[in-house]
């Protein structure tokens, strides 16, 4: 996604880094879309029952980096020759029905809060940009770090550009720091899986949410919050009943981070 360009400050503005799946939202964003990309052809039945197990395994315990290598390998194997413009078709038409109800109350508030309190929100997912980034339109964030795959003639070619996982989540929030000026010893980062401990070790001010085990354990070493969101719900449903109209509009542009953050806001300070 692209954001409006502000000034730096030498490295003083602070950014809060979240993760996607199992973090913001409940579910794996890519098994997400699953079903609709089979009602288009893009997926086999077959490649949607080991999707769902996959899925399963991930919901259960999270993944360790042998399992996220293996599901790299099986994304780029499955999406070889995927019309990218259909891919993102697919992923606007079907993105209020099966992702808002999966977001994180808790998530919502403290997105709010990094908001309200003049800080980034920047999503950083290993799933691929045609997927987070309208998540993250969503959301309000200011900026998004996901996988790209390599696209020639309007198709995925099945080569990785840019994998964001493990250490490349850490080069992309780097290069973001650089050219935005934040101060990563000011910064805040959110991940449920261990394999994000580069992640989090990069800035100041780490926290695991719903972590793995491994996660919980690196965490309660170190002595960083433990957070536990367990309220996915309509992000719509906590604003107002929108009409079809408005539903369309935003999906196109975006929720009003500003007026997102302090509607939030309130509500979070009200159940205090």
């Amino acid at each position: 996604m692209t954001a409006t360009k502000r000034p730096t400050a030498g490295g003083e503005r602070v950014a809060a880094f979240f993760d996607l799946d199992k973090t913001v939202i409940a579910k794996s964003s890519t098994y997400v879309f699953s079903k609709p990309f089979y009602a288009q052809g893009l997926l086999n039945r077959r490649a949607v029952l080991e999707s769902s197990y996959a899925h399963f395994l991930f919901m259960l315990s999270g993944a360790d980096h042998d399992q996220m290598e293996r599901m790299r390998a099986n994304l780029t194997n499955m999406v070889a020759g995927w019309d990218v413009e259909q891919v993102k078709s697919i992923v606007a038409e079907t993105l209020h029905e099966l992702v808002d109800p999966l977001i994180y109350a808790e998530a919502a508030d403290l997105i709010a809060d990094h908001k309200i309190r003049g800080h980034d929100v920047v999503i950083v997912s290993a799933s691929g940009e045609e997927i987070v980034g309208p998540i993250a339109e969503v959301l309000g964030a200011s900026h998004t770090a996901a996988t790209r795959m390599v696209v020639e003639d309007g198709r995925y070619t099945g080569e990785v550009e840019f994998y964001c996982y493990g250490a490349g989540k850490v080069t992309a929030i780097e290069k973001l720091a650089a050219s935005e000026g934040y101060d990563l010893s000011r910064c805040y980062a959110y991940s449920d899986s261990v394999t994000d401990l580069p992640m989090l070790s990069a800035v100041g001010h780490p926290t695991a949410v719903n972590p793995d085990r491994n996660l919980r354990r690196e965490a309660v070493a170190k002595g960083w919050p433990i957070l536990t969101f367990s309220n996915p719900v309509s992000l719509w449903a906590r604003f107002q009943t929108p009409s079809s109209t408005t539903l369309a509009a935003t999906a196109a542009v975006g929720l009003s981070a500003v007026l997102a953050g302090a509607i939030s806001y309130r509500l979070l300070r009200r159940r205090r």
